[in-house]
């Protein structure tokens, strides 16, 4: 009997998620027509997914001898009758609803099948025993037809009596091509990700001399994957060429996956390659393995390219695969495009899952898009999406850094009443939350319900400390909360002398020497130049040397700090040439970029990101140029304007703009606020100027 076995890899290889077509029992058919051979309509593509077995097809013309076993005596007496019509005739029509038709259903090969698959549940629910396997597959009678062993193994799921029922066949019968028996006991162990087990049977087939074929490795493959072992995966595909087995484009593409989780990156990426080149058929799993290859190595924007890759071949992204993207644009800190693909897929009739929330949360939190993580985590409240201790903290940072004290303070009391429990990072939060507005109180009771919890102050809390007790001027406090750092034995970093440093811009000039005294212990270079700052004299201009190497050894993160409170203490003292000095160093080292911009139709300076004292002195730098530009008989553009950005601003309740706009009053300056345009103060250039040639004539009257 020469059946015709084989199914191509791809549906037992190519899956959207855990991979592997479903191999259920099938639904009941309906039966339209019938032909003298009762030929299998039963498992079409209109009533059933194909079950693709290797080198053995359910969907094969049942034999002789079954069909004579479900065909009464006087059915085989009409065959004869019925044949004797045209020869190429190959089937009849019979009305559903006659009796013949009823007759013919009870007596298909559906009504066998039917009986195969329930002898499958009882050998799923038997003892394991080869006894008790043995009862439940005598009822099968007479000769056993290798399609319905099939049948059978394949509709299993219970792998201890799959073995048992296979030993039988084995004894009981002579398979012309014995790796399709071992080919669907492999699959019961793939259905139970038990893959121990089937490579133990795999070696099984080796010791009876069983050649394994491409169907069995793509078995093995898929529930290597199933249960997360690319590793193993990888090694199995690497097996491959030593038994003869080529695999198919469709094992390729799901190796595209198992060598990229497995961390062979090249190896993924050439076979994405000769996947384009060759357009094989890739699933939405191995999608979204590539993207998060090229998330984990900061590659964002070969993330999107597979994205747009994937929609331009027509392939539909899943759910994983809007995840994936979404993560990874969350930790490449581009919200704005991960609010365009979360839009797409809602409009692709996806529904967000708590992965999805998840990810949006980091997105729009890493970001400081304050709305948005707030929006977000109301939206997973409503939804009853519970939150770990990380996205609570995600959240809790956020708000910390743009000053969303209220939200913070209602978030922290609904993390404890929903049971989880603060860690040291969520009261670090909390701590920075309280110190920014310089609430003692409330940062001194959340540091002690800190310590009750059984964590220790780190470095980051008492910085915090010392920024809370810097704007409440609670001088002493700072040194003694400088001292607990020492005696915890934390070596302060260039952070936690920014925030000393940043101190000092605050406080009375009598009890500067108590910070500086601070910061030369825990810095000296830094404390050195704050002591030629303080002392003014510099006729040697050391103080310049002495900043121009401090700047060239700081880290870049913390340069421009460092900058802006050295400027903002010069101002504090009255000290307008150094802090311009200091304005001229941080332009010369890129501390400061762009401040100024030109073009033809308007000049603009660019205060945002600067302090209170930098922007100031950044201001009349400014004006001091516009001034020279005047004198020099060089033309102005129709429009100058200062731009301060607009919202909150670290060290002023006003904000920058609000400090600009007094400024410029007592000026007299002829810059007004821009109503279309938050945060920016524009001007004519008659207005300009006017001011400026009646400003020259004020100074020269003067001297």
């Amino acid at each position: 009997m020469a059946y015709s076995l084989c199914s191509s890899p791809s549906s037992l290889v190519h899956e959207s998620q855990s991979l592997a077509y479903s191999l259920s029992s099938p639904r009941k058919p309906t039966f339209r027509n019938f032909s003298h051979s009762l030929k299998l309509g039963f498992l079409s593509s209109q009533s059933r997914p194909s079950l693709q077995i290797s080198h053995v097809s359910v969907q094969d013309p049942v034999t002789r001898e079954t069909r004579d076993e479900n065909l009464g005596e006087s059915e085989k007496r009409k065959e004869p009758e019925e044949k004797s019509g045209s020869s190429s005739r190959s089937y009849i029509w019979v009305n559903p609803r006659s009796p013949r038709a009823s007759q013919l259903r009870r007596k298909s090969y559906d009504s066998r099948y039917t009986t195969l698959v329930k002898i499958a549940q009882s050998l799923d629910s038997c003892n394991p025993s080869f006894d008790e396997v043995s009862k439940v597959l005598e009822s099968l009678r007479g000769k056993i037809l290798e399609q319905d062993t099939v049948v059978i193994l394949n509709n299993m799921v219970n792998p201890d009596t799959a073995l048992l029922a296979l030993k039988y066949f084995q004894q009981n019968m002579k398979p012309e091509r014995e790796v399709v028996l071992y080919n669907v006991t492999l699959k019961v162990f793939r259905k139970c990700k038990n893959l121990e087990g089937a490579e133990k049977l795999f070696g099984e087939m080796l010791e009876r001399g069983v050649k394994p074929d491409n169907v069995t490795f793509s078995t093995m493959i898929s529930c290597c994957r199933l249960n997360s072992l690319p590793d193993k995966a990888v090694e199995w595909f690497e097996k491959m060429g030593s038994f003869g087995c080529d695999p198919d484009d469709v094992t390729y593409s799901a190796m595209i996956d198992a060598y990229g989780r497995a961390g062979n990156v090249d190896m993924a990426f050439s076979l994405y390659d000769r996947a384009r080149t060759e357009k094989w058929r890739i699933d939405p799993v191995t999608f979204s393995t590539l993207i998060k290859i090229h998330g984990q190595s900061g590659n964002f924007d070969g993330c999107l390219n597979v994205y747009e890759e994937m929609k331009a071949i027509g392939a539909k992204p899943n759910l994983v695969v809007f995840n994936t993207l979404l993560d990874a644009m969350g930790r490449a800190r581009r919200p704005w495009q991960a609010k365009k693909i979360y839009q797409e897929m809602i409009a692709g009739g996806y529904s967000p899952n708590w992965i999805t929330h998840a990810a949006l949360l980091r997105a729009y939190g890493r970001a400081r898009y304050g709305d948005d993580c707030i929006n977000v985590y109301r939206e997973m409240k409503e939804k009853g999406l519970q939150l770990n201790v990380i996205l609570y903290n995600t959240v809790l940072a956020m708000c910390a850094d743009v000053g969303y004290t209220d939200e913070a303070v209602e978030i922290f009391e609904e993390m404890k009443s929903s049971g989880i429990m603060p860690d040291s990072w969520t009261f670090s939060s909390m701590i920075t939350i309280y110190s920014c507005s310089g609430n003692v109180s409330k940062t001194e009771a959340t540091l002690n319900e800190m310590l009750e919890a059984g964590y220790e102050p780190n470095i980051f809390v008492l910085t915090s400390l010392i920024q809370c007790y810097g704007k409440a001027k609670r001088i002493d406090d700072v040194v003694k909360t400088f001292n607990q750092l020492l005696d915890l034995g934390i070596t302060p970093d260039e952070r936690f002398c920014s925030c000393l440093l940043n101190v000092m811009t605050q406080s009375p000039k009598e009890e500067l020497s108590k910070i500086t005294a601070c910061i030369e212990k825990a810095y000296p270079k830094l404390g050195y130049v704050i002591k030629l700052l303080l002392e003014g004299d510099d006729e040697n201009g050391s103080f310049k040397k002495e900043a121009s190497e401090l700047f060239e050894t700081i880290g870049a993160d913390v340069r421009k700090a460092y900058c802006n409170c050295l400027i903002d203490l010069c101002t504090n003292l009255n000290l307008s040439d150094r802090a311009s000095e200091l304005l001229d160093l941080g332009l010369a080292q890129e501390v400061y970029t762009d401040l100024q911009s030109r073009s033809p139709s308007q000049w603009s300076l660019n205060l945002k990101g600067l302090s209170l004292g930098a922007a100031l002195t950044a201001l009349h730098v400014w004006i001091d140029d516009l001034s020279k530009t005047l004198e020099s008989g060089e033309d102005f553009p129709p429009l100058l304007g200062i731009n301060t950005g607009h919202g909150k601003h670290k060290y002023s309740d006003k904000g920058l703009a609000g400090v600009i706009e007094s400024h410029l009053k007592e000026l007299d300056a002829p810059f007004h606020d821009s109503p279309d345009n938050a945060g920016w103060f524009l001007t004519t250039k008659v207005a300009a100027k006017s001011w400026l040639e009646s400003r020259r004539s004020s100074e020269e009257v003067t001297a």
